[in-house]
């Protein structure tokens, strides 16, 4: 297992075989990030790694950490492989970690149920298992701003929208590009039961890791089915080959929509062809923040971060601050609501079930319009919050609708069952025993 000690304040400790792994000094907070810069998804899970590092690596060089207390961070290479998460997760769990980010839905399923046992909250943010946004139910997991199924049904809302009305969806072909993993599967659930609710048609056209990039078969398959509108839930190489591929078999690029996960490179791929794919998102790019003007003062210009200064600001990138930014909240949060400076990971557990993130919050940390208020609860651990669309004009995104609320009406039901069905499924799954802050 690879690691990489990126905090400060980190005391040196010799690893004896047999011993237990060492705790970090009571001063300080532990924040180890599940990264991949290997491998075919590097090049989406890069940017995000440098993001996530940068910001709360500027923490501590602008402010000292967090409530005056230094953020040990270290970082360990998955590959985006399930076992190597999960044996980070076994490397890191004795140290003390106040939250564990798997950045692979693969890798948070089977973090879920050791979550509750180990005390460690599990922040999949917008990823991993839908249903874990009841915080009943999961209250060791928390998924914001939006599970995929809400990001699902705004694509589908927007769809019908431009089609006159959901009800002129029927009859329509629907195309679903998704990795053949449990990413990719997560959403087709719902895809499936709206497709029956509304009267449309779905073509899943399934991705394996191995063939990402070479979608050949895929895109044939799409020329002969003639989707009306294709949907694609991709993640790493398979997003800038399926850009490639579908300008290069003249699928219709206004039609063709994404999940949140493409970045600029991928839009790229595809050339001046590339214009007019739209995607998802929930957040600004570029650099006008006075907080990301901060990373390139006090983190980029100093050398302490791996990101090419031309990528700072780019959408994946700012997508790693994003989540970077909740867990720094989780922490400030945990430290209010406890009094306590050095808080744990059921501290942090609490803080993160106090999230606000308003206008007021939101400029107070130099990132006033960056994204939209963000609310957590106990009962409510992903806030369900709307995003918008925006399109590749040739050279970057521009954003071209206002906010796409989810289909809340007919995502709410099934997720909450799905949410109880796995409690039911999983024998002896433990109930909350966790008391909700009265601000919860």
């Amino acid at each position: 297992m690879s690691f990489r000690r990126i905090g400060l304040g980190l005391a040196a400790a010799t690893m004896l075989a047999g011993m237990a792994l060492p705790a970090f000094a009571q001063d300080s907070v532990y924040v180890p990030l599940f990264t991949y810069r290997t491998g075919p998804f590097a090049g989406s899970g890069t940017p995000i790694a440098d993001g996530m590092h940068d910001y709360l690596r500027m923490l501590n060089e602008r402010d000292g950490g967090i409530g005056g207390v230094k953020l040990v961070l270290e970082e360990c290479e998955t590959g985006y492989d399930t076992k190597k998460g999960v044996e980070c997760y076994e490397s890191v769990k004795g140290k003390n970690p106040v939250i564990v980010n798997p950045w692979s839905t693969g890798i948070t399923l089977p973090l879920i149920p050791r979550a509750s046992v180990d005390k460690i909250p599990i922040l999949s943010m917008a990823y991993g298992l839908s249903a874990s946004a009841r915080g009943d139910i999961f209250p060791w997991v928390f998924n914001p701003p939006a599970t995929y199924w809400d990001g699902l049904s705004m694509i589908i809302k927007y769809i019908g929208e431009k089609e006159g009305g959901l009800e002129k969806l029927k009859g329509k072909k629907i195309g679903f590009l998704h990795l053949d993993a449990a990413f990719g599967k997560e959403p087709i659930p719902l895809l499936q039961e709206l497709a029956k609710d509304i009267g449309f048609e779905v073509a899943l056209y399934p991705v394996a890791a191995q063939d990402m990039q070479n979608q050949g078969s895929q895109w044939l398959s799409a020329r002969r089915d003639r989707p009306d509108y294709m949907i694609m839930w991709g993640w790493g190489s398979m997003n800038g080959a399926a850009v490639k591929e579908a300008v290069r078999s003249g699928y219709p690029m206004d039609k063709f929509y994404s999940v949140w996960w493409p970045g600029e490179d991928d839009a790229r791929s595809g050339g001046a062809g590339a214009k007019g794919f739209k995607m998802l998102n929930w957040h600004a790019v570029g650099t006008n923040f006075p907080a990301i003007q901060d990373i390139q003062k006090h983190v980029v210009d100093k050398g302490f971060s791996k990101a090419q200064k031309d990528k700072v600001g780019e959408l994946l990138y700012n997508r790693g601050i994003y989540n970077s930014l909740l867990i720094a909240e989780g922490i400030a949060q945990a430290q209010k609501v406890t009094g306590k400076k050095a808080v744990t990971g059921e501290d942090v557990r609490r803080g993160m079930e106090n999230i606000k993130l308003d206008p007021a919050r939101l400029k107070e940390l130099g990132l006033e319009g960056f994204t939209d208020q963000l609310v957590l609860s106990c009962s409510d651990h992903n806030g369900h919050r709307a995003a918008f669309m925006q399109e590749w004009d040739g050279t970057k995104w521009v954003k071209i609708s206002n906010p796409i609320e989810p289909m809340t009406d007919r995502v709410k039901g099934q997720l909450e069952a799905a949410a109880k069905d796995y409690a039911e499924k999983n024998a002896g799954w433990p109930k909350r025993t966790e008391a909700c802050d009265k601000a919860s």
